[in-house]
């Protein structure tokens, strides 16, 4: 999917925009401390919303959000693996990392006594 992104001459105004939005909801989040928390959340939340929406008119903007929209896609052809498979897939790693742990133990052990040998 390709999408053809052109800068428009008042995307570094939207970004402007964006950045002062997201300012007025940190200094008013301080500014109004004394206010219940679910006020301030739901203020904050509507002005996200709002820097999200001014965020998306730019380039970029578009950009990520055909990416957000081709990744759906992909999403949606990915055959996942049924229970038994992932049942069983799970069930050999465990016992190759059981394994695997049993034969990094004997190693340990057995360097540990030649070495206790040669310093004795």
């Amino acid at each position: 999917m390709s999408v053809e992104t052109t800068t428009s001459r008042f995307d570094a105004v939207k970004w402007v925009i964006v950045f002062a939005l997201v300012a007025v909801a940190v200094v008013g989040n301080s500014y109004y401390a004394d206010q219940s928390l679910l006020y301030r959340v739901l203020g904050i939340l509507a002005i996200a919303a709002v820097a999200g929406m001014v965020a998306l008119q730019t380039a970029k903007g578009a950009a990520f959000w055909a990416l957000v929209k081709g990744s759906r896609t992909e999403i949606r052809k990915v055959v996942w693996p049924t229970r038994q498979e992932t049942v069983q897939t799970t069930m050999i790693v465990v016992v190759f990392v059981l394994l695997v742990a049993l034969i990094l133990w004997g190693l340990d052990s057995l360097l540990g006594w030649l070495v206790s040998l040669a310093i004795a």
